[in-house]
């Protein structure tokens, strides 16, 4: 079993930045892949970003270029540095993770962008 707990939602304005992480209860370097998947208010659940254990990442479209995926080995976390952020994003967050075959997802973090 993996735990994983994000943190660092809060509300936010337009245009500003948010810095997510995403800590888990085994060592970060033992993930095959993680991943960001956000759901905002009454819509399914979308892929934002991943990051493979040899550091390679893809976005969606509509975060590239915004939003910046990192793995910290030393602090054990996964974090997702949001900026340029717009009401559009506004969605729980959510980490998850591959690992050994099996997949696992943490509780989210609410993000709310707003005037």
């Amino acid at each position: 079993q993996v735990w994983l707990v994000e943190s660092g939602g809060e509300l936010v304005q337009p245009g500003g930045s948010l810095r997510l992480s995403c800590a888990a209860s085994v060592s970060i370097a033992s993930m095959d892949v993680m991943y960001w998947y956000r759901q905002p208010p009454g819509q399914q659940r979308e892929f934002i970003a991943r990051i493979t254990s040899a550091g390679l990442t893809n976005y969606a479209d509509s975060v590239k270029g915004r939003f910046t995926i990192s793995i910290d080995n030393a602090k054990n976390t996964m974090s997702l540095q949001m900026s340029s952020l717009k009401p559009e994003d506004t969605a729980v967050y959510l980490c998850n993770v591959d690992r050994h075959g099996r997949n696992f997802w943490g509780q989210g973090t609410q993000v709310t962008v707003s005037s």
